[in-house]
């Protein structure tokens, strides 16, 4: 064997779980995958047929612990390479593959197994010099297995094993061997106590562990994400069992016996994975700390406090929470541009230091104000480890030429390609940086595109009002289809994961919110509840208006008559973004006039904060309105608990509300599933406005009008026609634009927006408004001299503000119309949401013998030439018996 063939200090998982990628989108089979993850890797065999779910399971946040791959019948290099670079730990596969890949440079070759096809003791032969494992497939007896690794010496390879019907006394004997058993999943179990056919995974965990204490205790350090020892504690199996079962941090005290961290002091965590050091006598718990601490001083370690970065993250984590007023810290998360401008100015002056001490003294500064932006947004030092982390198993590798404008400064050729300018550009449109000319004119200055529509094609007036683009159709499907699948198949325990997931809430443990809400949890100022009830009265006013008091009824002929009455819908389902986001408005659009329609039952689901509560406006909106729960979820999850109904989520009859574009696919999704029974109230899209504005419009009015929907998002679009201006008068509403939007806070994604927004010059009101029509926008505001005439002439919109003093805002808030309408050009065929979106009309018909005589033969006559003879006789029996009753 070469010398490199060993791979010094590498740490082996104690077993490997194989998993079934067919059935992974539900998971349905492996029910403690994540458990499993907290001691093991998994492994599972990708074949072409499955590689989707392969490079999900690799993307899956659960799947944080290593996985690897069996691609043995893989053919195409580029599907492993591929695998590789997207995080797989080890590829197994076969000789040719072994020796196809070891000829490129920059695959690590211990990432490598090699699977022989022929006798495990003929097969080390092909291992010499290089650093490949070695996996040996349903070996005969473990007896064989050690025999070999004896003959392979203590430099040998990392050595994987299955074997059929393998046993627990079998695969911790392999373990102690310093070989890596490979076991399917449903063999294992997270029990502490033994089981027939079971392997228990605190055994194999333990298989090589060794204490020198007289009570058996393992010596147990346990450390955060970053390494960092939090404090020294004592584990045994049956600690370890209740670990990986809860998630948890267990231990064994001394004095009391299976202690479970942090129930008594409310400063639990969170488990990420259990590992032994070097020599197997000390084991390591790695976790993420909740409350105040470790220590039951309080202090986040045993040790003292944190120092450095880490001390740093958790200073500016309590500024966010509670910054004293006016103090720098507080300025900088309040003050979005400030602090980018930091950041550039430190970036700068760390690039021109050169001696030891300025290296180090800007080089924290840079860190500071980095770390500063990154806590605004939600992001820790873990999460930016983690992603340092995912970076080193990149196969493929960047060039990493310096962008244009930073090549330019430092006399560096860049190389990138005009190609993928353009990509980046149509990929995001928000700028990344001052350098970025994404909405502004040759000058510099924050500019919508002006087309003079005389003279001009009409295709290039259509083009110019396109939308902006949005993802792929099929690539939103693909990531909300298994979503939608899992929540569907595993109920309540797929919705909390999801929330874990994506929101943060790692500490929620029911993912619904029942009524009636305790009032701690809507405790507001006298401010926002007052703005909150007067908003509740005036949409309870305009939507009760337009209740239908009594039924239609017509006599169509002579003792015919139909009716036509109306019934709430039963149960709806009501989503409203959230998170970070705070949108009682939404709530209120949605929830008053379910409200008043008379809906026996209202869901309101939304995204909960960080740390699993529901902001205190949306609570307080939820019982004003009868909300029976409210489900604390997010995203196509949301939708689909709904839909479905899960153990605690009652499912619904109709969902609506606004989203983003998972949350619209998965609308669509469900609505076409006819075992789901449930309709939507319409798709939508990004957020968007059209302003036709007059000789009279006042340039700062709609100059804000334009500005109050690009801060929406860089995929908003606003689009102004204007009506006889001048150039004068054309020049006044973009020096306006451009003031107001370099004040704005969101100015990055007003740029965004303003650079596929347009303005469009016009004659004529009649030409301004074929424009509109055509265009169908979701908002349209009216700023001329007259805007009840001109709303005369709307045929397709979501909403009309008329004249100055109607800002979209008012709408959006507090007047009383509805703010859920159709986007994208959907206003051609949608309404907005009214109280009609949640009602169903039933018709009735009532004949007196006179009435069927009147119309019975016109009906015989119907089904006789559509051939429905049962249709014809039903009449025909009628009349005949009337016939012979002398009637």
């Amino acid at each position: 064997m070469g010398s490199d063939t060993a791979s010094p200090g590498e740490q082996l998982p104690p077993f490997l779980a194989g998993i079934d990628l067919a059935q992974y989108s539900s998971r349905a089979h492996i029910e403690n995958v994540k458990e499993l993850a907290y001691a093991g890797g998994v492994i599972a065999t990708v074949t072409t047929q499955n590689l989707d779910q392969a490079f999900a399971l690799l993307s899956d946040t659960v799947a944080r612990h290593a996985v690897y791959l069996e691609v043995s019948t893989l053919e195409a290099q580029q599907d492993v390479i591929d695998l590789l670079d997207a995080g797989a730990a080890k590829v197994f596969v076969t000789s040719s593959q072994a020796a196809s890949l070891q000829t490129i440079p920059t695959i690590d070759h211990s990432r490598i197994v090699y699977c022989p096809t022929t006798a495990p003791g003929d097969a080390t032969s092909a291992l010499d010099g290089t650093s490949f494992g070695l996996y040996l497939q349903n070996v005969s007896s473990a007896e064989t297995v050690s025999n070999l690794l004896q003959q392979l010496g203590k430099n040998r390879p990392p050595v994987y094993v299955s074997r059929a019907n393998i046993t627990e006394e079998e695969a911790v004997a392999l373990s102690q061997q310093d070989a890596v058993p490979i076991i399917a999943a449903s063999l294992l179990t997270l029990d502490a106590s033994a089981t027939t056919g079971r392997i228990r995974v605190a055994s194999l965990v333990l298989a090589q562990a060794k204490s020198d204490r007289p009570d058996g205790l393992f010596t147990t350090l346990v450390t955060d994400e970053r390494g960092v020892a939090l404090g020294l504690v004592y584990s045994n199996e049956e600690s370890v069992a209740e670990s990986l079962r809860s998630g948890r941090g267990v231990y064994h005290s001394r004095k009391r016996g299976l202690w479970r961290k942090g129930d008594t002091s409310g400063d639990w965590q969170e488990l990420v994975r259990i590992e032994t050091d070097c020599d197997q006598d000390c084991l390591s718990f790695i976790v993420r700390q909740q409350g105040h601490g470790f220590c039951h001083l309080q202090t986040a370690t045993c040790f003292g406090q944190y120092r450095g970065l880490s001390k740093l993250q958790k200073t500016l984590q309590s500024r966010k929470q509670s910054a004293p007023a006016g103090s720098y810290t507080a300025r900088l998360f309040n003050d979005p541009k400030m602090l980018n401008a930091k950041i550039m100015e430190e970036a700068a002056e760390l690039c021109e230091a050169t001696s030891k001490e300025h290296i180090a003294a800007e080089a924290a500064d840079v860190l500071y104000f980095a770390l500063t932006k990154a806590i605004a947004a939600g992001v820790t030092l873990e999460d930016i480890e983690r992603n340092l982390d995912a970076k080193s198993f990149k196969v493929k590798r960047r060039k990493g030429d310096a962008k244009g404008p930073y090549a330019e400064k430092f006399g560096v050729n860049g190389t990138s390609s005009n190609a993928d300018k353009e990509m980046i550009k149509e990929a995001e449109s928000k700028p990344k940086s001052k350098d970025d000319p994404a909405g502004l004119n040759q000058e510099g200055r924050i500019q919508m595109r002006r087309i003079v529509t005389k003279g001009e094609k009409p295709e290039a007036i259509k083009e110019a009002l396109q939308r902006p683009s949005q993802k792929s159709t099929d690539k939103i499907m693909g990531i909300v289809n298994p979503i939608i699948k899992d929540v569907r198949e595993r109920g309540d325990k797929a919705l909390l994961e999801y929330t874990h997931k994506f929101e943060k809430a790692t500490s929620l443990t029911s993912p619904v919110l029942k009524a009636p809400f305790p009032q701690e949890l809507m405790n507001l100022s006298p401010e926002s509840t007052h703005a909150i009830d007067v908003s509740f009265e005036n949409i309870r006013k305009f939507h009760a208006a337009q209740k239908e008091e009594k039924p239609l009824e017509v006599e169509t002929m002579p003792g015919v008559v139909c009716s036509r009455f109306v019934r709430p819908i039963e149960s709806v389902g009501l989503y409203v973004p959230g998170g970070t986001a705070v949108l009682p408005s939404t709530a209120l659009m949605l929830g008053v006039p379910a409200m008043v329609a008379g809906c026996e039952n209202i869901v309101i689901a939304s995204p909960p904060r960080a740390d699993g509560s529901i902001t205190p406006e949306i609570v307080y909106v939820a019982h004003k309105v009868g909300a029976q729960s409210i489900v604390l979820a997010g995203g196509a999850q949301a939708v689909a608990a709904m839909a479905y109904g899960t153990e605690k989520v009652k499912k619904v009859d109709k969902i609506l509300g606004p989203g983003n574009q998972f949350v619209t696919a998965a609308k669509m999704l469900v609505s076409n599933d006819t075992s789901a029974g449930v309709s939507i109230d319409m798709p939508a899209g990004p957020s968007e406005v059209l302003v036709i504005a007059d000789h009279t419009a006042n340039p700062a009015f709609v100059a804000s009008d334009l500005l109050s929907q690009a801060e929406h998002g860089v995929d908003s679009q606003v689009i102004l026609i204007t009506v006889g201006l001048n150039e004068q008068q054309l020049q006044a509403i973009d020096d306006e634009l451009h003031n107001q939007a370099t004040a704005l806070p969101r100015v990055d994604m007003v740029r965004g927006a303003i650079a596929h927004s347009v303005t469009l010059v016009t004659a004529t009101m009649e030409e301004a408004m074929v424009l509109s029509n055509d265009y169908a926008p979701e908002h349209l505001i009216l700023q001329v001299e007259d805007p009840l005439a001109v709303r005369d002439m709307v045929t397709n919109a979501g909403s009309v503000f008329c004249g100055e003093w109607t800002p979209e805002s008012v709408g959006d808030y507090s007047a009383g119309v509805n703010h859920s309408l159709p986007t994208y050009g959907y206003a051609k065929q949608y309404s907005g949401v009214n109280l009609a979106s949640y009602v169903k009309h039933i018709t009735s018909s009532h004949l007196t013998a006179t009435g069927l005589k009147n119309v019975g033969a016109v009906v015989m006559q119907l089904a006789k030439v559509e051939e429905l003879e049962a249709h014809r006789r039903a009449v025909e029996l009628r009349l005949d018996w009337l016939s012979k009753n002398g009637q």
